[in-house]
Formats: C-alpha cells, structure tokens, sequence
C-alpha cells in the first residue's frame, strides 16, 4: 500500500513539478505564505486542496479539533514564527463538517490522551447545551453547531496569547478568520470575517 505513494510522488514529479520548474525553484529559496491555517488533522481535509492552492500558500497547524492550546509549545512557536518571520497577516482558523474530535466532545470519549486533549474545547460544548436547552435540536443539529462553536472558541483562545494582544495594541495585530469546511459540498462557510473587529 505504501509503494502507491511513492508513485504519487513519480506522478507529481513528472507532471506538476518540471512542468513548473521555475516557480518549485522560487518557493525552494524562500518561503512567502500568505496565510497561517489552524486546522483539524483529519485526512478528509486538506487546506491546499479544498482552497485550490499551490505549495508556498499556505503555512500550517493541523490537530484534532482545530483547537489553539495554551500549553502547546508548538503552537506557540508557530504563530510567533508566522508572524515575526513570515510576516503573515492572515490566520484562519477551520473546523469541518463530521469532524470526530467534535462528534467525541459532545458524545464524550474514553481514550484518555483525546479525553484530555478535548477539555481546551470544553466552553464551546457548554454553549452548546444552554442554546440546547432553550431550543430542541438534532443531533446533527449539535454538532454542525459545536463545530462553529468551537471555531469561535479556538478564536477567542488565539486573541488571548500575549503575542496578539500585544500586536493589537499597536494596531498590528493580524486579521483573523473563522471557517467551516462542509464535506458533503466541497463548500467553505465563512463564520468570522477577519475585517471586521468583533466575533
């Protein structure tokens, strides 16, 4: 199974790669990503793809649930490297449609790494049952909801590291994107527009 990648590479190399030569050398010399995506690592969502964008777009953070931990030192790294390095403007968080990081928050979970991993993303779940509670809703219903939820949820973390509320200050803060990617359709629903400055 493994060798059918391997020959994906061949398949690249041959018809993607020295047909655009000149534009694979660029982007080996230096990188200019436009935007910074904080998204969830299911392997049904591939920001490039989804957004029909070529390699050197996109700079990435992919976790389950998309979510922004306080505690994760990588994170950490990557959003000061995006911004004090790559000088990007743009971030976008995106959740998806059928997500099972979120399908595990709100119907819980056993497996104790993901259990824990899942608590940062408790407050958008506890949205999500009081709106429940005042209106009846399907399952479905709750979970296309807690998807949008925990986007906001995740945006709310992001404006609070000392890196962006600095920036902000000083009116550099970088726009901020909410988005949920829907499986069935291919299609991007926008849920926080970065221009605008409230969520």
């Amino acid at each position: 199974m493994i060798t059918r990648f391997l020959d994906g590479n061949t398949n690249f190399v041959e018809k993607e790669f020295k047909k655009n030569k000149d534009y694979y050398a660029g982007i080996a010399q230096q990188q200019k990503p436009e935007i910074l995506w904080i998204g969830c690592s299911d392997s049904r969502v591939s920001e490039d793809v989804i957004t029909h964008s070529k390699p050197g777009s996109i700079f990435v953070h992919r976790n389950i649930a998309n979510i922004v931990a306080f505690n994760d030192l990588n994170f950490a790294a990557i959003l000061e490297f995006a911004i004090n390095h790559l000088e990007i403007e743009d971030i976008v968080v995106c959740g998806h449609s059928g997500c099972g990081g979120i399908k595990a928050l709100l119907e819980g979970v056993e497996q104790n790494y993901i259990a824990d991993w899942l608590l940062i993303a408790q407050r958008a779940k506890d949205r999500v049952l009081a709106l429940a509670e005042k209106k009846e809703m399907s399952r479905e219903e709750k979970l296309d909801l807690l998807c949008e939820e925990n986007v906001k949820l995740q945006i709310d973390h992001l404006k609070s590291y000392s890196l962006i509320r600095n920036l902000e200050k000083r009116g550099k803060a970088p726009r901020v994107h909410g988005w949920k990617y829907c499986l069935d359709t291919g299609k991007i629903k926008v849920l926080i527009d970065g221009k605008k400055t409230s969520s």
